[in-house]
């Protein structure tokens, strides 16, 4: 009806005809695009309706690496071959708002530049862009880029343009350490950054990162996140104000008594913290199927950050050598793994999260302990007991009297 030279019709017209809505008749007619692999597993039943929708709305050459992303594989037993799941559509809906979309408010670059780069054009223009067609992204809030490999090429075109426009612009990576090879890019570790904003507390006011100074310059992000972003950092290593040297004075030696208190109360909070989360993962009882288990699981673990990760890891001697990713070490470990073992991680990994998203992450710790009767004083008095011991075993050793010298014996 589109193609029709006479009468000609509109998607709105269609929509009243049909009794659809026109996001619904949008939506339909982009199936029409979807790329031969995910009109194979549609038309296999690989996949359901929802899946299609979702894929048919993304660039060709985004459609094949998604529908990766709408299984995962279930290993049932040594040596047979693996089972393909299909995940919900809200996990493909996730993966492509982190994976594919991109936020034009945030871009570095002029979205009305034509010229940035000839071949993709204005981003206004731009059928690629959710603001562009209302009807087929009416359920994304913000405008955005749905062409992840044009839209880093304007970013790399923007970074160079700026760059020989003023040659004297500071390369600068928001990645710590070695940079790549040929870099000119300082690493994080090496500048200071200037906060745009005002400080708003006389507290604020004192710190480094909201004074200027004689070596203060505008910096480029060419490396890292935040790529093509304009900062100003002092990269000057023999500023007073943002890199001072600590002059030694008679308070130093309480300084570092406090540290060495803070940094022992700290570990004796942690290793308690860790001995009641291990007790309470001993009381937890098997209760929901396998399969119920592993799908939680594996949707709650990309959750944790990688300190997290890394403790779930280790605490089931999980370590991975040089090459070798922790997630899928800890993946293949979850699939080998019994419901019981996963039932204990799922509380675990709850547990873990619930600290990093409230104020008070041990409120949740000590709930947890007391559903299930976990006695966190008397593990808190081990632990104390435990460090005495270690501090005592110390302090010992570094009184103990060092053995005579051959000549010393020869004069007694």
């Amino acid at each position: 009806m589109l193609n029709l030279d006479e009468p000609q019709y509109s998607v709105e017209q269609i929509a009243a005809k049909t009794g659809k809505s026109p996001a619904y008749v949008t939506q339909r007619i982009r199936l029409t695009e979807l790329a031969a692999p995910v009109v194979e597993a549609f038309y296999a039943e690989e996949i359901g309706v929802g899946h299609a929708l979702l894929l048919a709305k993304l660039q060709p050459d985004q459609q094949e690496k998604a529908l990766s992303e709408c299984f995962r594989e279930e290993w049932t037993g040594t040596g047979k071959k693996a089972k393909r799941i299909l995940l919900p559509v809200r996990h493909l809906q996730h993966w492509i708002e982190h994976n594919v979309l991109l936020l034009l408010k945030l871009a570095p670059f002029s979205k009305r530049d034509a010229q940035l780069l000839p071949s993709g054009g204005s981003c206004l223009e731009c059928p690629k862009r959710t603001g562009h067609n209302r009807l087929l992204f009416a359920d994304v809030q913000q405008d955005a880029c749905t062409d992840p490999t044009c839209y880093a090429a304007k970013v790399e075109a923007h970074v160079q343009a700026l760059i020989a426009n003023k040659p004297k612009l500071v390369q600068i990576s928001t990645s710590y350490g070695s940079q790549p090879e040929g870099s000119i890019a300082i690493p994080r570790n090496k500048y200071v950054e200037i906060e745009a904003e005002k400080p708003d507390t006389t507290e604020k006011a004192k710190r480094p990162e909201y004074k200027t100074c004689r070596f203060t310059i505008e910096a480029i992000v060419t490396y890292g996140t935040e790529k093509g972003e304009i900062r100003k950092v002092c990269p000057n290593p023999d500023c007073s104000i943002h890199h001072p040297k600590k002059q030694p004075t008679k308070a130093d030696a309480g300084f570092k008594a406090e540290q060495e208190k803070s940094r022992k109360e700290e570990a004796l909070a942690h290793v308690t913290g860790t001995r009641v989360l291990q007790t309470i993962l001993a009381a937890v009882p098997v209760r929901l199927m396998k399969r119920d288990l592993l799908f939680i699981v594996e949707s709650l673990l990309p959750l944790l950050d990688e300190r997290s990760v890394a403790l779930v890891a280790r605490s089931r001697s999980i370590r991975a050598k040089e090459g070798e990713s922790i997630g899928k070490l800890l993946t293949a470990f979850l699939r080998r793994s019994d419901e019981g073992v996963l039932g204990k991680m799922i509380v675990e990994v709850v547990i873990l999260l619930s600290t990093k998203v409230q104020p008070d992450g041990g409120k949740v710790l000590r709930a947890a302990a007391q559903v299930y009767k976990v006695d966190t004083n008397a593990i808190a008095l081990k632990v104390k007991q435990e460090f005495a011991a270690k501090d005592k075993a110390k302090s010992a050793k570094r009184v103990e009297p060092k053995p005579a010298t051959k000549t010393a014996r020869k004069a007694a």
